[in-house]
């Protein structure tokens, strides 16, 4: 054999993974889906059961909804430390704190006295559950080689699949058939076996704490966005609920958590370790992808407060039945993001991504025209909106896997935690801004015509950016 086909021969089997490696990969993956389920479900139940828990603790619902306040809270508090802490103690040592965070504050919950108890308990949740999402995708990006990122990223997107479709029936099936406890406590068994298996399965990894490297925690960076964060969900929510952002209770934090945020954005752009390295921006790629997800999930997630609504209210279908009205849109997603999130490793993303933005924002707008019409078929309203299921498939982990995929390792923990912060702070705006949307338009079938129909404009911005996403075919 000549130099020139030992060398192409080396470079063949450096192209294919070896099978030790792929083994690793899937074993990463395995552990966290199985801790992204849980925590996906845990969010679905709780909603499901808030006017039950309000009835069982002889509590306001204002005061109820709380527990899911409180546990956003949480969440968007230790969310910007995800980074610092694989940097400090190693990834898989910050998983299991993460997941042992959890399924305790789960246990607690369960064993919750009032309600007052049961939102400090919540909040014990959320300061686990903020960290599995970025840890867990920071393990995936890291072990996965480029030519896999896309079918290792469809599998961590099986808990969107799983959640929405299955969350509200066994949330309901738990509070009508056993009690309110068994929504927290169905999370322990789970959680043991997450632990079991991240002990395990995951491979160790030498913290930078141990070498010259070591991470310092910018305690100022931490001060200004944590808090900073905390105040703009608190206030988008208040905002949102009140149907009004003027009241000083939504105007006041959100000008607090504005200007921290800003402060914050200022500080990391000029510091040499920032808790939050802003610079992955100045990668296009990456900068567009996470504009095309602010605006996506902005008009996505803010539109899931419509759909139980208009079911319930305009419909007069049971929680029960508006679970299931909802399940095949859950599918619809699943299902489309499992096929897409594979071949984002073959196609072109400027072709796939804003194709799949075209077809969201289609079925949301032909929603709107049908829950604008009174009494309708059911089925006239379900369809489209599994069209535009079909699109948020075609758009969601294909847009992270193309943000993510060329950025060197030392970078990933900070681009998943960015990619976290910015769904989280994406789904809050939406949510607000669509809730204030229907508060004025009324939930009538007008008014639910109108809200579907600025959802369906926010997800159609979200072409603009995508469209200065790579425009090259992957092998």
């Amino acid at each position: 054999m000549n130099r020139t086909e030992t060398a192409e021969a080396a470079a063949a089997g450096a192209a294919r993974p070896a099978p030790d490696a792929s083994a690793a990969l899937y074993r990463v993956v395995a552990v966290t889906v199985i801790a992204s389920v849980m925590s996906v479900l845990d969010m679905t139940i709780v909603n499901v059961a808030l006017r039950r828990l309000s009835e069982s603790f002889g509590a306001p619902l204002e005061t109820i909804q709380w527990t899911a306040t409180a546990y956003t809270l949480a969440l968007a508090a230790v969310i910007p430390t995800a980074a610092w802490a694989m940097g400090r103690i190693g990834a898989k040592r910050t998983y299991l704190t993460a997941l042992t965070l959890f399924t305790l504050g789960s246990l607690l919950a369960a064993c919750a006295w009032d309600a007052g108890s049961l939102i400090a308990f919540r909040a014990v949740q959320g300061l686990g559950g903020g960290l599995l999402m970025p840890v867990g995708m920071a393990m995936v990006m890291r072990i996965a080689d480029r030519a896999r990122l896309g079918r290792a990223m469809a599998l961590l997107g099986l808990p969107i699949l799983v959640g929405p479709v299955a969350g509200p029936l066994l949330g309901g099936w738990l509070v009508d058939s056993a009690s309110w406890h068994w929504i927290f406590l169905v999370n322990l068994p789970v959680g043991a076996l997450a632990l079991t298996l991240a002990a395990r399965l995951l491979p160790g990894d030498a913290p930078e704490a141990r070498t010259a490297a070591a991470p310092r925690l910018d305690v100022p960076g931490l001060l200004m966005l944590s808090p900073g964060l905390a105040l703009l969900l608190y206030g988008l929510a208040r905002g949102g609920e009140r149907g009004d952002f003027t009241a000083p209770g939504a105007l006041l934090p959100v000008l607090a958590g504005a200007a921290l945020t800003a402060a914050f954005v200022r500080r990391a752009l000029t510091v040499r370790d920032p808790l939050l390295d802003l610079r992955l921006l100045g990668d296009r790629t990456f900068a567009a992808g996470i504009a095309t997800l602010a605006l996506f999930t902005c008009g996505y997630f803010g539109s899931m407060l419509l759909g139980p609504l208009y079911w319930q209210q305009e419909r007069g279908v049971s929680a029960t039945g508006a679970g299931l009205l909802g399940a095949p849109v859950g599918l619809a997603v699943g299902v489309t993001m499992q096929i897409a999130a594979r071949r984002i490793d073959r196609v072109s993303p400027r072709r796939l991504i804003p194709a799949g933005i075209a077809v969201g924002a289609l079925g949301m707008a032909l929603v709107a025209l049908q829950a604008g019409e009174s009494g309708v078929p059911m089925w006239r309203v379900v369809l489209p909106g599994m069209v535009m299921g079909v699109g948020a498939g075609m758009v969601l982990m294909p847009t992270m896997t193309t943000a993510t995929r060329n950025l060197p390792t030392d970078r990933v923990a900070a681009a998943s935690t960015a990619l976290s912060i910015n769904s989280q702070l994406g789904a809050s705006v939406g949510t607000a801004v669509l809730s204030v949307a229907l508060g004025a338009a009324g939930t009538t079938p007008a008014g639910f015509r109108t809200t579907y129909a600025i959802a369906a404009v926010l997800l159609g911005l979200a072409i603009l950016p995508a469209l200065r996403l790579p425009g090259g075919r992957r092998g």
